[in-house]
């Protein structure tokens, strides 16, 4: 048995270093997974240049680009914010109900096509943007319009 006891550091480091000022500043989104999953391809249609900016920078650095980057970064999550706003502003009933679904059915997807429905039309009407899953084979329903899924529960 050994004789060394065991110590636990319960305490929260924060890293106070300022970043440097040519980086712009901006507020993080503050949302959980649930709404981020439910909001993610309307984020992805809607802040495509800047995601390809991102990626195209991160590729580019060759795994040294978090301070190069960072702008990009930055235009990247102000662009998610702009969406998330947009969605609490004018499709709040049918956004909450969607992440909830997928809050209480972890994560999955296919459990909450029913609230998913109502999202997306909403989002179409209001503010224009449309759910496209990238890949979808050719000439095929794509599963998020479908109105029966095999292996949902309801």
């Amino acid at each position: 048995m050994s004789a060394r006891q065991p110590r636990f550091n319960q305490q929260a480091l924060y890293d106070t270093t300022p970043l440097p000022d040519h980086i712009p500043k901006v507020k993080e989104l503050g949302a959980s997974s649930a709404p981020l999953l439910s909001a993610s391809f309307f984020i992805g249609a809607r802040c495509k240049a800047y995601n390809d900016d991102y990626m195209m920078c991160k590729t580019e650095a060759n795994g040294r680009g978090e301070f190069d980057c960072m702008k990009e970064g930055r235009k990247v999550t102000r662009c998610a914010a702009s969406v998330i706003k947009d969605l609490n502003e004018n499709c709040l009933d049918e956004f909450r109900s969607h992440w909830q679904c997928l809050e209480n059915h972890n994560q999955q997807l296919w459990n909450c096509r029913a609230p998913e429905r109502k999202l997306n039309k909403c989002v179409f009407d209001k503010l224009k943007l449309e759910k496209v899953i990238p890949d979808t084979p050719k000439g095929e329903e794509p599963v998020h319009i479908r109105k029966r899924n095999i292996y949902a529960s309801h």
